[in-house]
Parts: structure tokens; C-alpha cells; sequence
């Protein structure tokens, strides 16, 4: 095995990125016939992981997480990118594509309790810790009475705060602690319909040149085309709404045969105002499907509800 010959995978250096960096590796070395040793891991900083105290929409949004790592995919320093699919901003840079979805995890979202195992539990005024305002916005909705707090850090820093005190409770994906090997940690499984996911939530994404024919045949052998079709028909609905860490959006698509469903929202920061929709239709039409559910919701929405988001 050469230098020049081993499969360079770019990721994140947080525990979660290393798991599902090692998942691509796993997937890439059944599906190709090769060893480990036919591969690279190469964890490379981001500035979302530097920058812990203030929040995504204050310092540039969800590109934090991945500017450095297009940055080594686009000079040739890696051949393969590994992302959490809702990190990924709407537009890719020129160059690279979004070449494989792996299957995807539990899309839910789940409550950390430090004394109370239910976000119904908590005490009038509790502090609560989360990062994004998806989850604050869905959270003010159900209980307008909590304390939010920008709670940023990994898995691990979010969990040691918690234990600390420094909050009552927090928010995160199942599919990340399920990677992790934690489930358990998670006291309450939120439910679906009341508090949809972040489009791509749950989903594994891989990110290569355009044009190179190695790594797109590479791709192509651990794409799930399920995940991928539905992936595609969310991050449609996200560019409509020009989605940002800004914009608190839910959206989570299915597959039943050639039947695709989707339920989107939107909601006021504040979670007093929502918007949601609910559409079916074929396979083949699952991004025009989306894309119209987005655009439903901005008229009915109106400019002047989007006007608050940018505040």
C-alpha cells in the first residue's frame, strides 16, 4: 500500500465524527473488498468546533462545520468528506458534491433530564441547554416558561455541563448517542409529530470532487437510495426557505415503496407562530413535493415572518 494509494476520509475530530467516519470505513471496506489499511482518517479542526461561546448565527452558521474540510477536499489533501447531513449549509461549493447518503439512524430527538426524566417534569422556569433554534423555537411551544441556554460543545461537553448543573436538561439527536454507544443516557424519546427533526437528521453524508471517477464509483457502493432520495427532497426544502442557523425549520421525509411523505414547519424563534404542512405523492416526485410544501409555507407564512428571523 503507497502513500499515494490509500483513500484519504476527512472528518471532524469530536468522538461522533470519528464514529461515523469509522462507519464510512467500515461500509467502504465490505463494500470494496478492502483492508484498513487501504484507508486514512484524517480529522481536521473547524472553526464550529473552536468557537464554543457564542451561538452558530452570531459567527457564520452551519458552514463552521465544514469549510476546512471542503477546504482539504478541494486541494487534494483528503479524497472523501464525512458530514453529519444537518451540518451541511444548502449550497455545496463549486467542485465538490454530496455523492452518497449512508442508510439513516432514528430521526428523533431526545430530552436529557438531570433530576427529572421529562421535559413535562421540569420546574416553572427551568434552565434548559440547546444549541439550536429548532429545538429552542419547538421547546418555547411547549413550555414558554423554561430558561433557554446556548449550550454548545460536543456530545461529551454537552453531557458534562449538564452533569455540572450548570442546566436541568438538554437536547439531542438519538442517532448521535446510538453511534456513540450511549442511548441510554436519553430519559424521554420525543415524539415525532410534536417535535419534528432538522432536515438530514439521523443521515450520514459523504462528500467527494466532482468528476473523479474513483471516488464517485467508491460512493456509489455504500449510497442507500432511500436515504438519498429523501435527503435530496429535504435539502430542497431548506434551499426555498433559504435555511440557515438563523431559521428554525423542521422537516422529515419517508419512503413507503413508491409513496414519499413529508412534514415540514417552520417556526417564530419565540415558537408562538407556526407553520406546518403535510404532503404524499409518488417517488419520483418527492423534490418538487418538498419544494412546493416550502413554498406554501412562505405564503402563508408571509415576508413578514421571515423578516423576524434575520433579528
Amino acid at each position: 500500500m503507497t502513500r499515494s494509494s490509500l483513500v484519504r476520509i476527512g472528518t471532524r475530530g469530536s468522538r461522533l465524527a470519528l464514529a461515523q467516519a469509522e462507519e464510512v470505513r467500515a461500509r467502504l471496506m465490505a463494500a470494496l473488498g478492502l483492508e484498513e489499511a487501504a484507508f486514512e482518517i484524517v480529522v481536521l479542526s473547524t472553526a464550529g468546533d473552536r468557537i464554543q461561546d457564542r451561538a452558530l448565527a452570531e459567527v457564520g452558521g452551519k458552514g463552521l462545520f465544514t469549510q476546512e474540510i471542503e477546504e482539504a477536499l478541494l486541494d487534494g489533501r483528503i479524497d472523501l468528506a464525512v458530514h453529519s447531513s444537518k451540518d451541511m449549509a444548502t449550497a455545496v461549493p463549486d467542485g465538490l458534491a454530496l455523492t452518497a447518503y449512508l442508510e439513516r439512524e432514528d430521526v428523533r430527538d431526545v430530552f436529557i433530564g438531570r433530576r427529572v426524566r421529562a421535559i413535562a417534569d421540569l420546574p416553572q422556569g427551568a434552565r434548559v441547554g440547546s444549541a439550536s433554534l429548532r429545538r429552542q423555537a419547538l421547546l418555547r411551544r411547549m413550555r414558554p416558561d423554561l430558561d433557554l441556554a446556548i449550550f454548545r460543545g460536543n456530545v461529551q461537553t454537552r453531557l458534562a455541563k449538564l452533569e455540572r448543573g450548570e442546566v436541568e436538561g438538554t437536547l439531542l439527536a438519538l442517532a448521535g448517542l446510538k453511534r456513540l454507544g450511549i442511548p441510554e443516557v436519553a430519559t424521554e424519546i420525543l415524539d415525532i409529530a410534536r417535535f419534528p427533526p432538522a432536515p438530514g437528521q439521523g443521515a450520514i453524508c459523504v462528500q467527494s470532487r466532482r468528476g473523479d471517477a474513483r471516488t464517485d464509483a467508491m460512493a456509489a457502493a455504500i449510497d442507500h437510495r432511500d436515504t438519498h432520495e429523501v435527503l435530496v427532497a429535504e435539502r430542497a426544502f431548506l434551499a426555498v426557505l433559504d435555511g440557515s442557523c438563523r431559521t428554525p425549520i423542521a422537516a422529515h421525509g419517508t419512503l413507503t415503496g413508491d409513496t414519499f411523505s413529508f412534514h415540514g414547519m417552520i417556526l417564530s424563534p419565540d415558537g408562538r407562530q407556526v407553520h406546518e404542512t403535510r404532503v404524499a405523492g409518488s417517488r419520483a416526485d418527492a423534490r418538487p413535493l418538498a419544494e412546493d410544501a416550502a413554498t406554501r409555507l412562505v405564503s402563508e407564512a408571509g415576508a413578514a415572518f421571515f423578516r423576524a428571523w434575520a433579528k
